[in-house]
């Protein structure tokens, strides 16, 4: 019995050497990867994940039904009509508030269609200290970069878009007679917000959402580095 439980204690702390070692060999092997990476390296590899993460969130949110259809990114109406739209469901018109829904997504699924060419200039200027930051930094770091340097046009270039659209589906059909008939009920609160501002800004933030998704895909799994210069870089950071 002693000899046995000498064996199997023997047997355990090898083991446990062994998998102590690797995880040592695989840190050395991560920090050896990542000091081996050039600047170029680095400015290139963020480049190409956030063309790729803009590109993929721009098809999808541009489609029909990318904002309508996706739970993480579809707009509701205001949160100031909440009382509203309980009110008019009510009475009966559950229809319209639905209508008046969807429409509010058309416009930002038209809008979109706008960001691509934004996003590329923003990456273009991608500077070596900005690579360095968003390599090192949290998981939606190049999704951060974006943020801060294409929301100003991105607001500037979606809010004709989302007016011309909002027009074009005939937004006053679904929204008029639905606040009118609101604001003639006794005893409630007057609610008229402004739809394009409002559009705007929830069609940005859903953008932001699936560049997000899309970046913390090429961070965390490898299947998602589909170019050289992602498994290189994202790779060595591991």
């Amino acid at each position: 019995m002693k000899k046995y439980l000498i064996i199997l204690l023997t047997a355990f702390i090898s083991t446990t050497q062994a998998q102590t070692l690797n995880q040592i060999l695989n840190s050395a092997n991560s920090i050896i990867n990542a000091s081996s990476l050039s600047n170029t390296d680095i400015v290139s590899g963020l480049k190409e994940a956030l063309t790729l993460g803009s590109k993929k969130a721009t098809e999808q949110s541009s489609k029909m039904d990318g904002f309508y259809k996706n739970p993480l990114i579809k707009i509701p109406y205001p949160a100031e009509t909440k009382s509203m739209m309980s009110t008019l469901n009510s009475l009966g018109m559950s229809k319209q508030v639905k209508d008046f829904e969807k429409q509010l997504n058309r416009a930002a699924e038209d809008a979109a269609k706008k960001a691509a060419p934004i996003f590329i200039d923003a990456v273009k200027k991608l500077t070596i200290n900005d690579g360095l930051t968003i390599l090192k930094g949290k998981d939606d770091e190049a999704t951060q970069f974006l943020k801060k340097n294409t929301t100003a046009n991105l607001t500037s270039e979606f809010s004709p878009v989302i007016a011309a659209s909002l027009k074009k589906v005939k937004i006053t059909k679904y929204w008029n007679p639905l606040f009118t008939k609101y604001n003639k009920l006794p005893m409630v609160k007057k609610v008229n917000p402004d739809l394009e501002a409002y559009v705007t800004q929830k069609a940005i933030e859903g953008l932001f959402k699936l560049v997000a998704q899309e970046e913390l895909k090429i961070r965390k799994d490898p299947a998602a580095r589909i170019t050289d210069i992602l498994q290189k870089v994202f790779g060595a950071k591991q």
